[in-house]
């Protein structure tokens, strides 16, 4: 029998927002976030995709939660509700 594929939240770094302005207009381009997203980009999640569980509601992409974990590690915010403030 076949695995099935976890199901993750809509994940998409494009989208507009509601006014002119994209995210990637509001961070300056020497800002940490963007080596964090190239770098995370560049490795391989399997081994994070195969250890999700395929019943139950969707879950956040594990892609988009180590970004926040690693950048948060970068920034010296290691509370997850001071992560979340920032």
């Amino acid at each position: 029998m076949a695995r099935r594929q976890p199901t993750f939240k809509p994940y998409n770094q494009q989208q507009l927002m509601l006014l002119p302005p994209s995210l990637d207009e509001l961070i300056s381009k020497d800002h940490a976030c963007r080596v964090v997203n190239d770098v995370i980009n560049s490795i391989s999640l399997e081994p994070l995709h195969s250890a999700y569980h395929t019943i139950g509601s969707s879950s956040y992409h594990p892609q988009m939660l180590l970004k926040v974990l690693v950048y948060g590690y970068v920034s010296n915010i290691y509370s997850s509700r001071k992560l979340e403030a920032a």
